[in-house]
């Protein structure tokens, strides 16, 4: 009997690795051949309500399913559906053989089980077009490599197709060629001569260094020093990481492994042996390869008690060619290891598959296979620019690396002083800097400057940029015919506009949109970034494993995070937190209420389009440039995402999000719905509303029925930010940045009690707003209201102590840093409700101060105040005896003048018959203070106060 066959929607082999190619396809002959192919199955039950809860929902969800043991029967194939396939496949004419086998592994030559929904079988010239319909031809493709291609679209016999299975993935690396794409039409662009992008030109000048003293000089790792270093009988036991290395495992051409990442761990100043692990039951061959010794250098230098995983996919056995698909698998199925992070620069065989193709729908549910796992995927996005090396003229990114369960990593170029002063390109910049203009540093700080800079300081950072090493010397690309276009020389970035723009990117306010005439819309990346080059270059063994020096691209970048994420989980293990798992949305909410989590890089461009043939020289080809591209700038940019990271503050941050979402899922909202719905207000509280405007402008608060307004003078163009205010409370913050931005004056702030279920909307002169991350925001007590005109930030005057496991009896940490010259110190106590009642008193009313003092709490350094450090000092203390849930409000005292200020307006002097508010809102659990009588020159940065209720559990590390 004849097979009836159902044709597969988009599987033309352009659909394959080819999208929006109309290029023809190469001409061929059929061939005898072997080839091991993955069918992957539909899911029991569609996992998007469960991914698209918040993290804390997530991670309950999750245990509660491992602990029925029904994850993987809700969220794998139906084992029916997948053991009548197996037999299909066995009744066909000519019998298929698979390599699943009951009960066998995952760490087998493939994965091949109903949880992983996935099937690999065996095919070769006859039993291809048995399964397909159709024959596998080779050929030639345009630029006269040898590829496998198919004529038409795939089908699959009914019997199959009636079974579930979506998704195709093939072993067959250098097999599958890509189809040239149309070369479009444009250009060339006008390039400038030299350097294309900003601070990579150091030549000799740039530095080379361990990943691990990168991570703790310049990104201020939280596991560093004792906690970093084995010898010290403290070092923290950082979890299990699982590198991406396709084919080649642990294999090295001469020598063992082991004694070879000892030696370098030795260089280091590591006085252990790695824990090294190879998955490689497919086999592993040991080519020359230096992204396998980058990978494990930059690991294992920066996290040297974390195990790690090798894993080599398929292997070399049995036709296997150890795809990176396959290797994703192994380690993303690898119930034995179970690593908690894995780490891949390799992009898979096919990295433009259509939208609504088997194959891109294969390469996004492994994805969402390690989102279930609860693992955390950090993939680079790319060395290629702009146009990542394809000549259509547009830009172009890794579609099936660009998955929104998995963390996307781009690169950035970090200088130093030295190499600032030896990079033509940062002129400018250094002699502003050197010269103490204010613009050009505070740009500096937003980029993580921590320190005045100074030449006596060389080895300190100065400037991050993006990472794109492209210079043009005439019309050639490169130096002589080398380095061009089509070389891995700047990290890539852009849009999938395969995808839609994932919640956290829309709730961050992004629209992720093409830069080419398409105008696309999609899913943006990279989401983080960290030094790929450049100026800044990492020291770590050569190919083989063999020797040292620097190396970097987007591939260094990425081990680099996955190393602070594996810090991030030790340190979510220690105050009893899941681990991170997948976490995007966790990254995006701490950009959004701790800016200083992140260093914003916003220098520099990843440009690098173009189509073939034309007068300019790149890589020994005929090129032109259409100019197409991303630049970096303030926020999130399509060339580093949300910037390279402060691995403290940002563990910080995390760690405040993940207890506030695991423990306190009903503490109150500041406000509830959202911007298109509109905002009410989540409770009777007492209201900041502080405007931020370049302009005097008209500011009108709608309550309810009620309104009032104010007139509001411009905010200084130093005025401080979240960022500024955040990136203070570090103590090892110059106090020199400090003061040269004192007396930075803000706009008008005013303070109203709102009543629960109260609408609430703002105006900003003759414009409405919208609270654009509102949503993000909201839980931890502001939300900024936006227009063209401004913004004014709606916050809560009092914190919500959201304490690490919901914990009463609990120390919290109490960063200041002071901008004031006055004498000042603060006074924290518990107040009943969020508009600051005490026993039925309220702020300002006969009695309130003396019932005050009877809550306050207790300093850990004594007394029930603490003093302010002096003018541009910082100092640290706690709170004592602190309660899950408690409302902890402040009260400055200005000793000088002898003068006592409320964080609530009612309880303060007048000024023309209103009350004067003296506290400004910085972000997650950070306040600003005004210490003069009357307003004074509302810089609101005299005393900056944070208020941390997570650092100090566990064993304190990120105290």
């Amino acid at each position: 009997m004849p097979i009836s066959y159902t044709p597969i929607a988009n599987s033309t082999y352009l659909d394959f690795d080819s999208y929006l190619s109309g290029a023809p396809l190469p001409t061929g002959a059929a061939f005898n051949f072997t080839m091991n192919v993955a069918l992957v199955f539909d899911r029991a039950h569609d996992p998007t309500d469960l991914l698209s809860a918040d993290w804390g929902a997530r991670q309950q969800e999750l245990a509660a399913l491992n602990a029925s043991n029904t994850l993987w029967s809700t969220y794998g194939a139906k084992p029916a559906d997948y053991n009548a396939a197996v037999s299909a496949l066995a009744a066909l004419p000519t019998a298929i053989a698979t390599f699943y086998t009951p009960g066998a592994p995952a760490n087998q030559q493939y994965v091949s089980t109903p949880e992983s929904r996935t099937l690999w079988v065996s095919l070769n010239q006859d039993t291809w077009t048995e399964l397909f319909g159709t024959a596998l031809l080779k050929g030639q493709d345009q630029s006269g490599s040898e590829t496998y291609f198919w004529n038409n679209s795939l089908s699959l016999p009914s019997t199959l197709a009636n079974l579930g299975i979506k998704g195709l993935w093939f072993d067959a690396t250098g097999k599958l060629g890509d189809v040239l794409l149309n070369p479009g039409s444009g250009g060339p662009a006008a390039l400038p001569q030299g350097a294309q992008s900003i601070g990579n030109s150091a030549g000799a000048a740039a530095q080379t260094a361990f990943p691990s003293d990168i991570a703790a000089a310049y990104y201020n790792f939280p596991l560093t020093g004792a906690l970093w270093n084995p010898a010290s009988g403290i070092a923290a036991p950082t979890g299990t990481i699982g590198l991406v290395e396709p084919g080649i495992g642990t294999a090295v051409p001469a020598g063992s492994f082991q004694t070879l990442i000892d030696a370098y761990r030795a260089a280091v100043g590591i006085n252990t042996s790695a824990v090294v692990t190879d998955v490689a039951a497919g086999g592993q061959s040991a080519p020359s390869s230096g992204e396998r010794s980058l990978d494990v250098g930059v690991v294992t230098s920066t996290n040297p008690q974390s195990p790690l995983v090798l894993y080599a996919g398929s292997g070399v056995d049995g036709a296997a060619n150890g795809e990176p698909f396959t290797a994703y698998q192994s380690a993303f199925w690898d119930t034995v290891n179970n690593p908690e992070v894995v780490t891949s620069s390799f992009k898979f065989l096919a990295s433009q598959p259509a939208p609504g193709s088997p194959f891109l729908f294969a390469a996004q549910q492994l994805f969402v296979d390690a989102a279930l796992r609860n693992i955390t995927v950090l993939s680079s996005v790319g060395d290629g620019g702009s146009g990542y090396e394809v000549g259509n003229g547009l830009t172009n990114i890794s579609i099936t690396r660009a998955s929104p369960y998995g963390l996307v990593v781009g690169g950035t170029s970090l200088s130093t002083v030295d190499a600032a002063q030896n990079d033509a390109s940062l002129a400018t910049i250094v002699a502003a800097a050197m010269a103490g203009d204010q613009a050009t540093i505070w740009q500096l700080i937003e980029g993580g400057l921590t320190v005045m800079p100074s030449s006596e300081n060389q080895a300190q950072a100065f400037v991050e940029t993006v990472w794109n090493r492209y210079m043009l010397h005439g019309t050639t690309l490169g130096n002589g015919t080398s380095q061009g276009y089509l070389s891995s020389e700047a990290g890539s970035g852009g849009v999938d506009f395969t995808q839609h723009v994932p919640s956290y990117q829309r709730d961050f306010g992004l629209t992720p949109t093409t830069s080419d005439p398409h105008a696309l819309v999609g899913r943006g990346v990279p989401d983080v970034a960290a030094p790929a080059g450049g100026n800044m270059f990492y020291n770590v063994p050569l190919f083989d494993m063999t020797g040292l020096g620097p190396d970097g691209g987007t591939s260094a970048a990425t081990p680099f995070w996955a190393a602070l994420v594996s810090q991030i989980d030790a340190i979510f293990h220690d105050q009893g937190l899941p681990q991170l798992g997948y976490a995007n949305d966790l990254f995006y909410i701490a950009a959004s209420i701790a800016p200083a989590a992140f260093h914003d890089v916003t220098l520099g461009n990843n440009i690098s389009s173009f189509v073939l043939g034309g007068t300019f020289l790149s890589d020994g080809d005929q090129i032109s440039p259409t100019g197409y591209g991303y630049l970096a700038g303030p926020g999130y940019d399509l060339v580093t995402g949300l910037g390279s990271p402060n691995g403290v503050l940002l563990a910080r941050a995390l760690s405040a999000i993940g207890h506030s979402q695991m423990f306190f899922p009903n503490s109150p909202d500041m406000l509830k719905g959202d911007d298109h719905a509109g905002w009410t207000s989540g409770a009777d509280q007492s209201l900041l509303f502080q405007t931020m405007s370049d302009a005097a402008t008209q500011v009108g608060i709608h309550l309810g029925p009620d309104a009032f307004g104010f007139f509001s003078g411009a905010s200084n163009s130093f005025a401080w930010t979240s960022q500024m205010a955040q990136a203070a409370l570090q103590s090892d913050f110059d106090p020199a940045l400090v003061t040269l931005f004192d007396k930075q004056s803000q706009g008008t702030v005013a303070q109203s009690l709102v009543h629960a279920g109260e609408s609430l909307s703002v105006s900003l002169g003759s414009s409405s707003t919208q609270a654009i991350q509102g949503t993000l925001s909201n839980p931890f007590g502001f939300a900024d209201f936006l227009s063209g005109d401004g913004a004014v930030r709606v916050a809560r005057p009092v914190a919500v102590a959201e304490t690490a496991d919901g914990g009463s009896n609990e120390t919290a940490i109490v960063r200041l840093r002071q901008d004031g010259t006055d004498n000042l110190s603060i006074t924290f106590y518990r107040v009943d409700d969020l508009s600051g009642t005490i026993n039925g008193l309220h702020p300002g009313d006969a009695g309130y101060q003396a019932t005050l003092q009877g809550r306050a709490y207790q300093m850990t350094t004594g007394g029930t105040s603490i003093s302010g450090p002096g003018y541009g000092n910082y100092e640290q203390s706690g709170l004592s005896h602190v309660n899950a849930g408690d409302f902890v409000a402040m009260q400055l005292t200005d000793t000088t003048h002898g003068a006592v200020y409320s964080g609530f307006a009612q309880a303060n002097e007048t000024v023309n018959g209103q009350h004067v508010g003296h506290l400004w809102n910085y972000g997650l659990n950070t306040w600003g203070w005004e210490d003069t009588y009357g307003g004074g020159d509302h810089d609101y940065n005299d005393l900056i106060v944070g208020l941390d209720f997570t650092s100090a559990s566990g064993h304190g590390w990120l105290a």
